[in-house]
This record gives structure tokens, C-alpha cells and sequence, in this order.
């Protein structure tokens, strides 16, 4: 049995990379390609130190461009790829234009598909990622669940052949950076105590690029740090547009730190108080770690946080924020919502018996 895996951005070698070791394991032939749409490798990346990222066969280069012209480019040299291996599947990942790209190829030869981390819906329904994943959910064989509210979404579309709950591939991926990450070493070096600080990041353009929801955050935050640390790794996009807006006057009592690598941000996310954030992987994360999330934003592709009451969407109102991390009502349980750290090896698995 031979797989194709195209991918294109961090998060998705990220998961490949434990997809691809479990392949091997499973004695199936893996061929990787990255379509060259965002990320270049960094031999000193933790990812590549802890998961051990192995180097594409073929990189298409794409670059950057207008969604058409990067969709357009990797369907083109991807499709040759596949006439040229003719792989029993193709693995996609997400809900970049490279994920679309590789399912629309795969099917337009007959290739079966098979999607990770599928059914997620977010408003607003025009988002070029939405978009993505909804086309590519209809396209393919195998729909990998990391939720069962992304089953109840299929099904709400109809949609109920192929679907499988396996749980959240960056579960595996956090409890193996979390096994590995001296927690005590990092707490040290922004001199912190565990469970005395709130972690927050700000990155999202419609948070970042309108004045008025930047200063309400920063405002926010300002009166969080009056009871307690807060901790904020500034975005360059967020730096720039603090200054260009004149709002360093609110972050006096924030505790400013250049961006953390993935190891930094677990042991910051598993020792916090709180996790303020507006990225949909840290949400998760502080999950993960059992550390309520504040969502800066008015949706979420990770509903099921929020409807669990885990989590607290807070829009950019800095009232809301300082009522986020202080006085909402947690559950008395968590649930198990994205499985039990396995979810690589039951994708795998059920490849392997389906086809």
C-alpha cells in the first residue's frame, strides 16, 4: 500500500509527522510532499529535535500568492506527482488552499481521500478557511474526526459514510513536547509561579488591525495584571500595531516577551492560571494542560469548548476578559473531548483495515 501526504504549513507537518511514523510502523509506504505554501524547515526546531520531521520527496515551491493562484499551482504539479507515484490514497490536513488542492487532485484521478481533522465549522462561512474544509470534507473517503461535535456538524450536512472520531492528533503532539519540556527551567527564566500568572497571546488581524478592539484587550489584560501576572509573547503583527496606535501606555503592568517556541508555550500554557487568548491551536491547548481558556473572539472553530463551558468566548470587550479569567463558572468535569493521546495510531489503523 502506497500514501501520498501533501502538506504545507507547520501545523500540518506537525501532525504528519506522527501519521507519517505510525505508517511506517503499520509497514505502509509514505511519499510527503510540501507544497512550499508557508513553512520552511528549521533543522533546530523543537519539532524537528522531538518528532523527528523527516524531509520531503517533493516540494512544489507555490510560495505565496492569491488563494486561486496557490490553489491553481499545487493542483498542477501536484497531479503530476500522483499520475507519477499512483498512491492508494491521499492524506490531507486542515484547511489551508494546500488541503484543498490535494483532495480536489486525488479526486479529480480517483484517488480516495482521506482528511485529518475534519468537520470543524466556524463562522463566518466566507472565510477562505472554512470554505477549504467544507469542500474537502465532501470530497473525501475518510473523514477524521478530532471531536464528536465535528461528527454532529457532518451529519447536520448529511454527511455520515466515512466518518470516524480518532480524537485530536495534537493531543499526541502535546503530550510528547509536554513529556519532553523542563517545565521548571522555563517558569524560571520569566520569572514565574505556577498557577500565579495569566498567559495571553493577541495575533488575529481582526483583532490586531481595528484600534478600538486592540486597546479594549490591552485594557483588559491592564486590569487583569492588577490582581495578577500577566504574561503576553507579542506577535510582531501585534508590536507594530500597538505602536502604530499608540497603546504601549496600556501594557506598563503586561509582561512583554519576544514569541516562544512550541516547548516555552506548553510549559507557559500547563503552569498558568488562565489562558487569554484569540489562536485556535492555544485553545486547545490549555485544554489539554486543564487550564480554562478566554477566547478573544466571537467564534470558534473549537465550539464544543465553549458549549463544555471550559471555555468563554469574550469577543474583544475588556470587561468580559477581566470577567473571563476571574469569575466564570468552570464544570465540575472535564469531558474527554479529543480522546485519549492516540488518535495517530487510529487514523493508521483504520486506513490499514479500510483499504
Amino acid at each position: 500500500m502506497k500514501i501520498v501526504s501533501i502538506v504545507g504549513a507547520r501545523p500540518q507537518f506537525i501532525k504528519e509527522a506522527l501519521i507519517g511514523k505510525k505508517l511506517e510502523e503499520f509497514g505502509i509506504e509514505e511519499v510527503l510532499v510540501h507544497s512550499g505554501q508557508h513553512y520552511d524547515f528549521n533543522m533546530s526546531d523543537i519539532f524537528f529535535k522531538i518528532l523527528e520531521i523527516k524531509n520531503p520527496k517533493y516540494n512544489l515551491g507555490v510560495g505565496s500568492g492569491t488563494h486561486a493562484e496557490q490553489t491553481g499551482k499545487i493542483m498542477m504539479e501536484f497531479e503530476k506527482i500522483l499520475i507519477d507515484e499512483k498512491p492508494d490514497l491521499v492524506l490531507v490536513y486542515g484547511d489551508t488552499n494546500t488541503t484543498l488542492a490535494g483532495a480536489l487532485t486525488a479526486a479529480k484521478l480517483k484517488i480516495p481521500v482521506a482528511h485529518v481533522e475534519a468537520g470543524l465549522r466556524q463562522e463566518p462561512k466566507d472565510m477562505p478557511e472554512e470554505i477549504n474544509r467544507v469542500l474537502t470534507d465532501r470530497i473525501s473517503h475518510f473523514k477524521f474526526c478530532p471531536s464528536l461535535k465535528a461528527i454532529e456538524n457532518l451529519k447536520a450536512e448529511g454527511i455520515r459514510d466515512g466518518v470516524y472520531f480518532t480524537g485530536d492528533v495534537m493531543l499526541d503532539v502535546f503530550i510528547k513536547i509536554k513529556e519532553k519540556t523542563d517545565m521548571k527551567s522555563v517558569l524560571d527564566k520569566y520569572d514565574l509561579k505556577p498557577q500565579k500568572y495569566v498567559l495571553s497571546t493577541i495575533h488575529r488581524d481582526f483583532n490586531t488591525d481595528v484600534k478600538e478592539r486592540l486597546e479594549s484587550i490591552l485594557k483588559g489584560l491592564s486590569k487583569v495584571s492588577e490582581r495578577m501576572d500577566v504574561i503576553l509573547p507579542l506577535h510582531p503583527r501585534t508590536k507594530k500595531r500597538i505602536s502604530e496606535f499608540d497603546l504601549f501606555k496600556f501594557t506598563k503592568n503586561i509582561k512583554i516577551i519576544d514569541p516562544v517556541g512550541y516547548d516555552e508555550s506548553v510549559a507557559l500554557t500547563c503552569n498558568a492560571f488562565r489562558v487569554v487568548t484569540d489562536s485556535g491551536g492555544l485553545q486547545k491547548e490549555a485544554y489539554f494542560a486543564k487550564v480554562p481558556g478566554v477566547v478573544m473572539m466571537k467564534d470558534t472553530g473549537w465550539i464544543e469548548l465553549i458549549e463544555s463551558r471550559w471555555n468563554i468566548l469574550v469577543d474583544a470587550d475588556d470587561e468580559m476578559i477581566y470577567e473571563g479569567v476571574f469569575n466564570h463558572p468552570l464544570p465540575e468535569e472535564m469531558d474527554n473531548i479529543y480522546g485519549d493521546g492516540n488518535a495517530s495510531e487510529k487514523i493508521v489503523e483504520i486506513i490499514k483495515e479500510k483499504l
